[in-house]
């Protein structure tokens, strides 16, 4: 079984700062991280290992500081990481991101079949969660979003019931594989590293992947010049006062009209999800 796991680092957003001349990010000084939905995909993926064998391979683009990422998902008992770095890639929006990540797993399915592709739901860098569906679309894979649970899984029959969120409450869905899953926190918890993962990832380099090899990408359609997204404008929202305090007897409420005006707002709001 071969599962293959795409993964991004990103700034820690409890320190993110925003540039108020350029209106993006600030990073220098800002500690990276791994997008925190990716260390769950990362932990689905060994757990399935460890259930039914095979391999892990995890894969991320970005800048070479990234590897650090990497090493870290092979602490969690990744077995394989690979770094897509090159200044080409530099400015890449989520249409170029999907396009770079979605040529590499080709690559990797000619060396051997994959059951199944994990993505974190979305990148809390920028929360569009477009990557993952991005790289289904281009593969032609089933694509299961916000998946919460693996209820069932059998790489010999070659299916999987997947629990997902949906607005309404829980969807199940039965899905043939290969499928791509983008997963909350949910589907499983983080457990701590054992001492030998440690020891084999501190002893780990990933490998490096550039523009132009192993994998030919076409340059139009990477870095700034596949990506079409212009970002009008990034700021700090201000910061919200507390609200404005009404005094019921000053206004005339009763406690009667106060208990049937929350019955109204209370049926409109419930009448929204039926």
């Amino acid at each position: 079984m071969h599962t293959i796991v795409a993964i991004k680092q990103v700034p820690d957003t409890t320190n993110v700062r925003i540039n108020p001349q350029t209106g993006t990010l600030i990073r220098e000084g800002v500690p990276s991280i791994i997008n925190p939905y990716d260390v769950h995909a990362v932990e689905l993926a060994v757990r399935l290992k460890e259930q039914f064998g095979g391999q892990v391979t995890v894969l991320t683009m970005g800048p070479p500081k990234a590897a650090e990422a990497l090493n870290e998902c092979i602490e969690q008992g990744a077995d394989r990481g690979i770094l897509i770095t090159d200044r080409k890639f530099a400015a890449a929006d989520t249409l170029a991101t999907s396009y770079v990540l979605a040529r590499a797993i080709e690559a990797l399915l000619l060396e051997q079949p994959v059951d199944l592709l994990l993505f974190g739901k979305q990148a809390i860098d920028g929360d569009t969660a477009q990557v993952g569906p991005g790289v289904a679309t281009r593969l032609n894979l089933p694509l299961i979003s916000y998946a919460i649970g693996l209820d069932s899984f059998d790489p010999v029959a070659r299916t999987a019931v997947i629990r997902r969120k949906i607005e309404q409450g829980v969807e199940w869905v039965q899905t043939p594989l290969p499928a791509l899953l983008t997963v909350e926190k949910e589907i499983a918890p983080v457990k701590r590293a054992p001492l030998p993962q440690l020891i084999r990832a501190a002893r780990y380099w990933p490998e490096i992947w550039s523009a132009s090899e192993p994998v030919a990408f076409d340059p139009a359609r990477i870095g700034i010049k596949g990506s079409p997204t212009i970002v009008g404008k990034a700021f700090t929202a201000p910061s919200r006062g507390a609200g404005e305090i009404l005094d019921v007897a000053e206004h005339g409420l009763t406690d009667s009209t106060i208990r049937a005006w929350d019955k109204v707002l209370r049926s409109n709001v419930l009448g929204m999800y039926l």
